[in-house]
């Protein structure tokens, strides 16, 4: 995991793709049904021990949402500079993809991509600096995955993501913070939601807009998905974007940056994700309102932070590195 920053820059700007329901909804990994199992798998949620940019969901046997079967990349061969003949990669496409919706790129031929650059509204460059370009299309920066195309990922190259992270102190009756027997810590609390897709407990976040700087996104995605504000009234509107307003207009955690191992990567096409956590210090914040689930959110709530949830994709990483920087219980 990258160096835990606490200066959030609202400036940088990155700007990608809105990628339907099952895409938009979170940065990363693919949903499992259980929604509470503690037993991590290779393609849903993962040990505290995995890195966000480790590359082992990119290399799922089965791509998520279709039949189609990777091509096996053993962990020697995952370097593109390894030579390696026999590499035959399945090219896949989603149809909803081919569809060509307003969110995704044409195909290669059709159109050309200024990669490693701000291409108009779309920003084309990685967290993880410049990518290779391969016979017109870009390389994953983490190598091979044993499928090439875009999957289910609307554009070539990087496609950026923002979570929020949500925070405040779990607090008794009396106002004072609760503490955890074992620790001797206090408890964390962070707004999850239960997403529709596949019932599992995951951070409000989604895609980047083309134009539309990352503090926007995570204003955005916070208040659709935890608020239901676009459901709310115009007095409600008022007093739930008043509190956002405030919360995010303070000093951010930046908590991750960068790649994130996802089923949906393919050789050409990949995930990345900014994670901010944004925490109501005094509880008298975002803390105080109701919370609504909307969006692609089935259920919204206020859950305590601890090393035994089985979170969406990697979340608990993000968590963890919360938890430890402001020294609250794990």
């Amino acid at each position: 995991m990258k160096a835990v920053s606490r200066n959030w820059v609202a400036s940088v700007h990155v700007a990608l793709s809105l990628i339907g329901l099952p895409y938009a909804a979170g940065t990363s990994g693919v949903c499992m049904k259980n929604a509470i199992s503690r037993i991590p798998s290779l393609c849903s949620s993962t040990s505290v021990n995995m890195s966000p940019a480790a590359h082992v969901k990119a290399r799922c046997p089965v791509y998520p949402g279709s039949d189609t079967r990777r091509f096996p990349v053993p962990d020697d061969k995952l370097d593109w500079d390894t030579d390696w003949p026999q590499y035959s990669p399945v090219n896949y496409t989603a149809p909803t993809v081919l569809k060509k919706p307003v969110w995704a790129d044409p195909e290669i031929g059709a159109f050309s991509p200024q990669f490693n650059s701000l291409d108009g509204s779309v920003d084309r460059r990685s967290h993880e600096g410049p990518y290779r370009i391969q016979n017109g299309k870009p390389l994953n920066p983490h190598g091979r995955t044993g499928l090439e195309g875009r999957g289910l990922l609307g554009r070539w190259g990087p496609n950026h993501a923002a979570d929020p992270i949500v925070t405040r102190w779990k607090r008794d009756s009396t106002g004072q913070r609760v503490h955890r027997t074992n620790s001797q810590l206090p408890v964390l609390q962070f707004v999850s939601i239960k997403r529709l897709d596949c019932g599992e407990w995951a951070i409000p976040g989604g895609m980047v807009d083309p134009g539309e700087r990352i503090s926007q996104t995570l204003q955005r995605e916070f208040s659709e998905e935890a608020l239901n504000s676009l459901q709310a009234s115009p007095s409600e509107r008022e007093k739930i974007q008043k509190r956002i307003t405030e919360l995010f207009n303070s000093v951010g955690l930046q908590v991750y940056k960068g790649y994130v191992d996802d089923p949906r990567n393919t050789d050409n096409a990949w995930m990345e994700t900014v994670a901010v956590n944004f925490h109501d210090e005094s509880g008298n914040s975002v803390s105080e309102l109701p919370l609504q689930a909307g969006d692609d959110a089935g259920q919204v709530s206020w859950i305590d932070v601890d090393s035994s949830l089985a979170l969406y994709a990697n979340h608990l990483l993000f968590l963890e590195t919360v938890a430890k920087e402001r020294h609250a219980h794990w």
